[in-house]
């Protein structure tokens, strides 16, 4: 595959999906057409599916691993129907969540093992790493805080402990310092705009490079 694939991580409240939405309307505003942006779960119909049934706030009973394999197979399904055909087809794809996501909010989040999901993801994923990782990083207190005072609708996720929260900061930044030529770190306690810059930067550094 040739092009080029790019996740972004973040804790709840860390403004993430808020910085690809404004890198994608400046990659718009460009005419860029070799740019795919997604999201996990999500992405196509099936996708969007599991998606609905995972984040349902009504869904209190779901079993933790469950819960875990249903974002797997979204992911299996996100990445033969979406993100391959993409990538063969010289794209830059940009998703929002992929596996370090399943990884921090099961594997830590939940208690279930961080490398015990990671390698359950390696059967839905055939080993599909990205090429680059943007990790939108603030503390839980914050990221909480933010979700309160922005958010009307709160998920399954939103809705936990801060010590649910907590383990899965603690698990990104594990992750962070486990694969530093992958995962880059960017301080979302800066002002918004500083820190699309600091993204923006990243990602056209790596079309460069690519």
């Amino acid at each position: 595959m040739a092009g080029l694939f790019i996740t972004f991580e973040g804790p709840d409240g860390a403004g993430k999906t808020t910085v690809l939405s404004a890198i994608a309307d400046q990659f718009k505003t460009a005419k860029r057409t070799d740019i795919l942006v997604t999201r996990e779960p999500g992405g196509n119909q099936i996708s969007e599916a599991i998606r609905n049934l995972i984040l349902d706030p009504k869904n209190t009973q779901m079993d933790v691993r469950t819960e875990a394999l249903l974002y797997a197979a979204s992911r299996r399904q996100l990445i033969q129907e979406t993100i391959r055909p993409a990538l063969a087809a010289n794209k830059v794809v940009l998703c929002d969540r992929f596996v370090d996501s399943s990884v921090a909010y099961q594997g830590a989040g939940r208690q279930i093992g961080e490398e015990a999901v990671f390698q359950m993801n390696q059967f839905a994923t055939e080993g599909l790493t990205p090429d680059l990782t943007v990790y939108v990083d603030v503390p839980s207190e914050v990221g909480l805080a933010r979700i309160k005072a922005h958010r009307a609708n709160v998920d399954r996720l939103d809705a936990e402990t801060l010590s649910f929260h907590k383990r899965v900061r603690a698990a990104y930044l594990r992750l962070a310092k486990q694969h530093p030529d992958r995962i880059v770190t960017v301080d979302a306690t800066q002002p918004v705009a500083t820190v699309i810059d600091q993204t923006m930067t990243l990602i056209t550094n790596a079309m460069k490079q690519r």
